[in-house]
């Protein structure tokens, strides 16, 4: 994974590698700016000293997670005359979003608020005193998505001379300049047509046979209710099944294929119809997105998820939401992306909320009024230097603060996670303050 670098003066140099970073930092020549993600500042070099090259920003947006791949272009002429567009990945990262945790919040309190005011009788009836919805008004759980993607935008902008942006946006081919005969249904399919529709059902039947549950196989798309007996197109009536299965049911109902077998028929019958929440969170987050981006003043790139796809299958990449990221757009080849993947959590940052409450909604104790102890706070990176006792040595993890000075510091080492109890304040000290998101660095990133 590569190392983000500024200049003395907090301006973004080109990215380097772990190696080349461990060497400035032992020179002296660089100082930590950031722990996670890493971040160095050089104290000898300027953005005016350094030839930088052009690096675009590219997003898969998602409902649960959003791809960002972080590539460096290259433009090459070949013996025809066209142009190939290579991308040489970078840094890669997936943002974790938590939209359903801040929707079911929302229902919680609003059910403890309403079970509390139904012991007010003498509260006025409320009338006409909420204001109209305003136009481009979210969800604050749909919100949620489009800030988080942007405010690491912003971040990236800050880490990373980011010349471009590429973002992930269904729209059709126009084919028209190619073939001008084209007309009716044919110019809205686009030469990519099959891939949306194909896409959709692979999510939405996690990429497995239907009738027999088979992975990592050809699927293909299959009519649940056989085209020869009236059949539609529609998406609720396709689903995937692997070649055997698809030639061994033909044309017959499914309930007479899968007589034996009632379970899986109910199953596959009530998920036919299930709605895709994912789906709809992002069908309705992707334009106020896309006008966020435009707002940055970048240039910005729209490309389809069928191209998206395209571009995969075409050049072999696993299927990861932040590799999606890298085959984004227009992209004729594509190198080191075997690379760690930077997974960043929303975790928040607490709540305001200052009381415990039982199921009935009413409180049962209170927290602390500060959420600040001695200058520390719960989610801050600290190391714990420990000189004598049973918990003497030196301990790196995210802090838990009390109000009594006695702190727990959650460690981890090896991939083992450890809390220790009862550290005093003072041997504590912050390397980084909590910002809402977890780190989590991904190192099992293979070719297959």
């Amino acid at each position: 994974m590569s190392v983000y670098v500024l200049d003395r003066s907090g301006r973004p140099l080109m990215p380097c590698s772990e190696k080349r970073a461990r060497k400035l930092l032992n020179c002296g020549r660089a100082r930590v700016h950031r722990l996670q993600p890493f971040v160095i500042r050089l104290v000898d070099r300027t953005q005016d000293d350094c030839t930088l090259q052009h690096l675009r920003l590219k997003l898969d947006p998602g409902s649960k997670a959003t791809g960002a791949a972080l590539v460096r272009e290259s433009e090459s002429t070949d013996a025809t005359g066209e142009v190939r567009r290579a991308a040489t990945v970078v840094n890669l990262m997936e943002i974790i979003h938590r939209g359903r945790q801040i929707s079911e919040a929302l229902t919680a309190r609003r059910q403890m608020r309403r079970r509390r005011r139904g012991n007010l009788r003498y509260r006025a009836p409320r009338f006409l005193n909420r204001c109209g919805v305003k136009t481009g008004w979210l969800a604050p759980s749909l919100q949620h998505r489009v800030d988080t993607t942007m405010a690491w935008v912003k971040r990236l902008q800050r880490w990373a001379p980011i010349k471009s942006i590429s973002s992930e946006l269904v729209c059709f081919d126009m084919q028209a300049l190619q073939n001008p005969e084209i007309s009716g249904m044919e110019y809205q399919q686009g030469t990519l047509h099959g891939y949306e529709i194909r896409e959709y059902l692979l999510e939405k039947w996690g990429r497995a046979c239907a009738y027999c549950g088979t992975k990592d196989v050809p699927l293909q798309i299959e009519h649940i209710q056989a085209k020869a007996r009236s059949g539609s197109n529609r998406p609720s009536n396709l689903t995937l099944a692997c070649q055997c299965c698809n030639q061994k049911k033909g044309s017959r109902p499914i309930e007479e294929y899968l007589a034996k077998d009632p379970k899986r028929l109910a199953h596959i019958l009530a998920y036919a119809k299930r709605p895709l929440k994912d789906a709809a969170a992002v069908n309705a987050t992707r334009w106020a997105l896309a006008d966020a981006l435009k707002a940055t003043g970048v240039p910005l790139e729209l490309s389809s998820g069928g191209r998206t796809k395209f571009n995969r299958s075409m050049l072999s990449v696993p299927k990861t939401h932040s590799l999606d990221a890298a085959c984004v757009g227009l992209v004729d080849a594509i190198s080191g992306w075997v690379k760690p993947v930077l997974t960043v959590k929303c975790t928040g940052r607490g709540s305001y909320q200052r009381t415990r409450l039982d199921k009935f909604g009413f409180p049962r104790g209170y927290l602390m009024r500060s959420k600040r102890v001695h200058g520390f706070g719960t989610g801050d990176m600290v190391i714990a230097k420990v000189p004598k006792g049973v918990k003497a040595g030196v301990h790196a993890g995210r802090v838990a603060v009390r109000a009594s000075g006695s702190f727990n510091v959650q460690t981890h080492r090896d991939g083992i996670a450890a809390v220790f109890q009862g550290i005093n304040h003072r041997h504590c000290r912050v390397v980084q303050r909590n910002d809402g998101y977890g780190y989590f660095l991904n190192r099992a990133i293979s070719k297959t």
